[in-house]
């Protein structure tokens, strides 16, 4: 049931990527920043391949994608400015956005308020959903706009890299898709945990000596 649903998208997605270089990488990260379900799973690993073929360059597709996702995260953030809310659960059926994702990315914005752009942008499915809240909440827009460009950054760097690294094979993404979420988001949190520690870490320190 999967392969049939994917099958189709993936070969519509590596055309447009084929025609259309990192344009194309940004327009289709774009779109999946919106929330319209089109994988940035499929997206980057394809863009992984093609650096594997010498067509693309890492850092630029990675680039790339990012710039599509802070896009696509600001036309979010202007539809929970704008219509509040009520537009989104009325209206945001028809692109398969749920009530309870909706109420996990509140969740997140309200423990982590405006950070919570740049972590969630590293995790599944709540990556595209978190600018609602930040627009209903009419959070800062260009504060919004670079940490949802930098948080964007290492997801499209890991997924291009999974493409690099299974050159040929990369299609075979599709029976790990999961999987490989869980992965890079353990791996993006575990990274931002060590440098949030080393980064807090000397301030602490010299609290610790002020008060003594």
């Amino acid at each position: 049931m999967l392969d049939a649903i994917l099958a189709p998208i993936m070969k519509w997605t590596t055309g447009v990527i084929s025609a259309g270089g990192y344009t194309a990488v940004a327009g289709l990260m774009a779109i999946e920043s919106c929330s319209i379900p089109l994988p940035s799973e499929l997206i980057m690993p394809f863009a992984g391949f093609l650096v594997h073929k010498g067509e693309m360059n890492l850092f630029w597709a990675s680039i790339a994608g990012a710039f599509g996702c802070m896009v696509g995260s600001a036309v979010n953030y202007w539809v929970g400015a704008i219509g509040g809310r009520p537009f989104i659960e009325k209206y945001g059926r028809y692109v398969l956005i749920r009530k309870k994702d909706l109420d996990r990315a509140d969740r997140w914005f309200a423990k982590w308020g405006l950070w919570a752009t740049f972590i969630a942008r590293m995790l599944p499915i709540i990556r595209t959903f978190i600018s609602f809240p930040a627009g209903v909440s009419r959070v800062p827009f260009i504060p919004f706009l670079i940490l949802a460009f930098v948080g964007s950054v290492p997801w499209c760097y890991m997924l291009g890299l999974v493409g690099l690294k299974l050159g040929e094979n990369w299609t075979h993404i599709r029976d790990y898709l999961h999987g490989f979420d869980l992965i890079i988001a353990l791996v993006l949190l575990g990274l931002f945990a060590f440098w949030l520690y080393h980064h807090l870490k000397p301030e602490k320190d010299e609290e610790q000596k002020e008060a003594a």
